[in-house]
């Protein structure tokens, strides 16, 4: 390769070292017809050409600042202040690494601290920690939890459930003998009978996800009654904005909350970086996943950062560690501390009642049209079930030529519902926004 570094006399002094002629005797394990003889590259190009044929690319991408998004389902568009974007971009913060060195970290420790703080806040919760990868890994973590915790191996949830969240706790639990007993849903609700039926002592966990999949809230009070009477611990798996009018996990006695912090300041790019908050009651810190950050006085009395708790393989033998997960999406965590602290308690509340409104303004306008129902009438959050007269991807494909981005088609889910799609409104909708959708809908 015309770039590479090495001299003839650097590569032979290397090769003599591990005591090989050439290169190729340290490829003759490999058949040679799974070796690439070469690379199948272009003629090399100026910056200014590769500049303007990689801005042309970029350019096929269409984002939610060009196309109206009525699409949720686990990622949701939010207006997200300008100045999180300020702080975050700021280089002490956009270039900070995991805080192994307290000492030198007090800035990116006490940002974690003040994060964590305010997940306890919102979700009423005891602890939380520095956050995890994303809603659908911190869910599976709490299940690993709990079945530590309890020394149990039976977990419970409900159809309605996030799709792909399952799929997740499925892969984390591979090697586990752990049993999952999925119930079906009730008209979109966790069925609290069958519930009733199938918990027992040998349940580690029931989840619960408020507000569920499909948009509706959940009777986490009378999931929580049940749960615990058998002694099996209960996660929620929350929206956070949600909580900005809805019963935080502490107030209905939950053991762990956990969700996708998405919503709190950060944008949907394409799927990620996302943040996955999780937070316990104290009995339950000692067996959470992650590094919890506390903050401290040093011998001349004044405030410092540390991190209090690391049970992780990097810091303790690996038999002993909760996860595998060994870093924080701490930039993510920071933008949600931003962004938290901007809004405030009524802030939150006032962004959860737009979601509200907006969200049912466009219920009741669909409800007008010939063609579309509700799947199900359940009191419902931001996004709701609505069944079609022709096929959703049909819909979804008229919508996009007027630069409209659809609700989620749930056949590829759910085959019950194969002429229904799942649509959100957030607070980033205007009445204009919603009264087109209604109006193509109804053309289409």
């Amino acid at each position: 390769m015309n770039y590479s570094p090495h001299t003839q006399k650097d590569k032979k002094q290397m090769l003599d070292a591990i005591g090989v002629a050439s290169v190729e005797d340290l490829l003759k394990a490999i058949p040679r017809q799974f070796r690439l003889q070469k690379l199948d590259l272009p003629e090399g190009i100026s910056e200014l050409e590769l500049k303007a044929l990689l801005s042309e690319k970029a350019a096929r991408n269409r984002s939610t600042h060009e196309l109206t998004s009525f699409l949720g389902a686990g990622a949701y568009e939010h207006y997200i202040p300008q100045v999180v974007e300020a702080v975050i971009s700021r280089g002490e913060f956009l270039t900070a690494y995991t805080p192994y060195q307290a000492e030198a970290s007090q800035g990116t420790l006490q940002a974690i601290y003040e994060y964590q703080s305010l997940i306890c806040e919102l979700t009423g919760m005891d602890v939380a920690n520095a956050s995890m990868y994303d809603g659908a890994s911190a869910l599976a973590e709490a299940v690993l939890l709990s079945v530590r915790e309890t020394g149990r191996k039976r977990l419970i949830f409900s159809s309605s459930l996030h799709p792909e969240y399952k799929q997740v706790i499925k892969t984390y639990l591979e090697g586990y003998k752990v049993e999952s007993v999925e119930i079906p849903h009730r008209e979109g609700l966790f069925d609290e009978d069958e519930l009733r039926r199938q918990v027992n002592e040998d349940t580690a966990c029931v989840i619960v996800q408020n507000p569920n999949f499909f948009g509706f809230i959940e009777n986490a009070e009378k999931i929580e009654a049940v749960c615990h009477s058998r002694g099996a611990l209960l996660i929620a798996c929350v929206n956070p904005i949600s909580l900005g009018i809805l019963r935080s996990p502490g107030e209905y006695n939950a053991d762990i909350a956990v969700g996708e912090g998405q919503p709190l300041g950060i944008p949907l790019n394409y799927g990620g970086p996302y943040l996955g908050f999780f937070a316990v009651k104290e009995k339950h810190m000692r067996k959470m996943p992650g590094r919890i950050a506390g903050m401290t006085k040093d011998i001349e009395g004044k405030r410092g950062y540390v991190l209090t708790m690391q049970a992780r393989e990097q810091h303790i033998r690996r038999e002993k560690a909760t996860s595998n997960i060994c870093t924080n999406e701490g930039l993510m965590a920071l933008a949600a501390c931003v962004y938290l602290s901007l809004l405030g308690k009524e802030g939150i509340k006032e962004v959860a009642r737009q979601n509200v409104f907006k969200s049912h303004y466009l219920k009741d306008g669909i409800l007008k049209l010939s063609g579309y129902e509700l799947m199900y009438h359940r009191p419902f959050f931001n996004e709701f079930i609505v069944r079609c007269g022709k096929d959703p991807d049909k819909i979804i494909s008229e919508l996009l030529k007027h630069g409209i981005i659809g609700g989620l088609p749930l056949g590829r889910f759910y085959p019950d519902m194969k002429n229904c799609m799942l649509i959100c409104a957030t607070e980033t909708k205007t009445k204009e926004d919603l009264d087109k959708f209604i109006d193509l809908l109804g053309k289409h």
